[in-house]
């Protein structure tokens, strides 16, 4: 990791600003060039024959020939950001991840529907081309894609001086995917008795950090300060990148037939409001605090900040990065399949039908109209 006290990464030769006006003004292609040169390697690490033209087109092209093996090819698409998570690695200089929450936030999206991810573009902002920190983050994108089994085909870097500053920028990306019709998950599948299953996350994730960073700025801590609680420093603790759980998912679609019936992103607006977009109508799930111990990173920032976890279910996801709703007869199944992958899982809730019990519930989320979720019980190890 870079120090971040240390002068500014090299950009190349100095542009002649006599000889470039477009210099002049701010932005150099030189830089942009030189980016290019060090991250093509990891890029075409993700590319197999489907891939047509190599690195650097106007456009990237993917061969679609095999969707003529579908009966009814439905394709998926996606596309998100990491949010202000990328100030805390501006703050210490640390790169190399941010793109694997990028890959996160927009491929892992595309699973929910039970597709396949075909190739992700994806496009960075920012005051100065630095070609070693623009190749540090699509470096990590690459990472992220190559672990998904997406093709990174494209993308674009945009120098904005005058609108960001030199050391600001910002990460988007956008990716598509494909499930066949009939395998298509959703709440239609869901029934009454399924199982919730909740899977780990590796932490914050990429939501819910303008209230993180507002809690460390009111309590005096810098990023570079050493973290006693997580052995290390603030910074580094807080840039945990995002588990991809797209590859695990898939694997345990195909095993299980159709045992898996709706699955869940837990990403901005918590665990209940995410759970119950993919709920039919009429149906409600309680999920049980005591079956999980929020990991440290969350007690922390909550006693910091003077805040409950309860407070904070609508913003960070506790602990739980993806629910997945199965039938019960494939519950014990799934949870061994995704611990041989590497995630621990576990039972939080019942899908049920019916009435439902007073009190108030989380009803749908993002304009779908769907199930009723709410967090019952107290949190394993509260205080």
């Amino acid at each position: 990791m870079a120090n971040p006290t240390d002068d500014a990464p090299v950009t190349g030769a100095p542009a002649d600003s006599s000889a470039n006006p477009y210099a002049a003004a701010g932005v150099d292609t030189a830089a942009g060039d030189l980016a290019v040169e060090l991250m093509k390697s990891a890029v075409r690490r993700t590319h197999g024959p489907e891939v047509l033209g190599g690195v650097g087109g106007f456009a990237g092209l993917y061969d679609a020939s095999f969707l003529h093996a579908y009966k009814r090819p439905l394709l998926a698409s996606s596309t998100d950001g990491v949010g202000t998570k990328v100030a805390i690695a501006q703050a210490i200089d640390k790169h190399d991840t941010i793109g694997l929450d990028l890959v996160g936030m927009v491929v892992d999206d595309i699973v929910v529907v039970g597709a396949k991810p075909l190739f992700m573009t994806d496009y960075i902002a920012c005051g100065k081309v630095f070609p070693q920190r623009i190749a540090d983050i699509v470096r990590g994108i690459a990472a992220g894609c190559s672990e998904t089994g997406t093709a990174l085909v494209g993308g674009e870097t945009a120098e904005h001086p005058g609108l960001l500053g030199p050391n600001d920028y910002d990460v988007a990306g956008a990716a598509t995917g494909v499930v066949e019709g009939e395998a298509l998950l959703g709440a239609d599948r869901v029934r009454d008795a399924d199982v919730v299953l909740a899977l780990a996350s590796s932490g914050l994730h990429s939501n819910g950090y303008s209230l993180v960073r507002h809690i460390v700025a009111r309590a005096g801590i810098q990023y570079g300060d050493n973290a006693a609680d997580f052995g290390t420093t603030w910074g580094e603790a807080l840039l945990e990148p995002t588990r991809l759980y797209t590859a695990p998912l898939l694997r345990l679609i195909a095993e299980t037939g159709d045992g898996v019936h709706s699955l869940s992103h837990v990403t901005g607006g918590g665990i209940a409001a995410n759970l119950a977009r993919v709920l039919p109508q009429g149906t409600f799930v309680e999920v049980d605090r005591s079956t999980w111990s929020p990991s440290p990173v969350f007690r922390v920032l909550a006693d910091l900040g003077d805040l409950t976890l309860e407070q904070t279910e609508g913003t960070w996801n506790l602990g739980i990065g993806f629910l997945a709703v199965v039938s019960p007869e494939t519950a014990d199944a799934a949870i061994t399949a995704l611990a041989s992958d590497g995630i621990h899982a576990w039972r939080v809730g019942t899908v049920q039908a019916g009435t439902r019990p007073d009190g108030e519930f989380e009803q749908g989320a993002k304009g779908v109209d769907g199930g009723a979720v709410r967090l019952v019980g107290t949190y394993s190890g509260a205080k």
